[in-house]
């Protein structure tokens, strides 16, 4: 029996159910701010977000918590909570590490990658969605093709990073496919990037590939800020 200094201990099931509850709202947050959702600079009021998801206000919190210790979040005393907004040093920081890891996920797909995975990638690139669609479309097909090279690498904790790094990137607004002659030029890049992984040359799918970010970025830091 507890003595009377001693908090008397929760029943395992009633951690497991508030860890569950935390777990949901966190990934349902995630989920809206990766859709579109919830946008760069909205409030993110704990009692407006627990009637929309049903909760109470002690999972709201956790999500928060670890949403902001990813840097998706940020935690003002005068503002409250709110979507972050990305300044131009972040952009670039952001982009700096996307081409680092999109690259080495074209050097391992170019080892890795078995003969079905190439010809899913090739089949990607074969649909006129790539190109002659709507930005927003255009951006569905590039996201299929990178998901299918980092599947394609073979590398689980590579794919852990750029997962968490898809959600810093959908603080961004918009896509770069809305500058004109873009969704061309990306998509020559991706054929390019896949003769490289075809070619088995893992030198040359890294440069493509990180070339390919680079001009993403710049593409997107005129977009946002007028700059390259």
């Amino acid at each position: 029996m507890a003595g009377p200094g001693k908090k008397k201990a929760q029943p395992k099931g009633v951690e497991d159910h508030n860890l569950s509850r935390a777990d949901f709202v966190y990934q349902q947050l995630r989920l809206g701010i990766r859709s579109g959702d919830f946008r760069p600079g909205d409030r993110m009021r704990e009692a407006d977000l627990a009637a929309r998801l049903n909760v109470s206000r002690t999972p709201i919190r956790e999500a928060i918590r670890r949403l902001a210790s990813e840097g998706l979040l940020e935690v003002a005393a005068s503002r409250g909570v709110m979507i972050i907004q990305l300044d131009k040093q972040q952009v670039r920081e952001l982009y700096a590490l996307r081409e680092t890891l999109e690259g080495t996920a074209a050097r391992l797909a170019a080892q890795h990658a078995s003969a079905d995975e190439i010809s899913e990638m090739r089949e990607l690139l074969a649909r006129p969605g790539n190109t002659n669609k709507s930005p927003d479309v255009v951006a569905k097909f590039n996201h299929a093709f990178h998901r299918a090279i980092h599947d394609a690498a073979h590398n689980r904790y590579l794919a852990h990073a750029l997962e968490h790094l898809s959600d810093s990137l959908a603080l961004l607004p918009g896509t770069t496919f809305e500058m004109p002659g873009r969704a061309a030029s990306a998509h020559a890049e991706h054929l390019a990037i896949l003769a490289a992984i075809e070619k088995r040359d893992p030198e040359q799918a890294e440069r493509l590939a990180r070339s390919h970010i680079q001009m993403a970025g710049k593409t997107r830091m005129r977009m946002m800020f007028d700059a390259v």
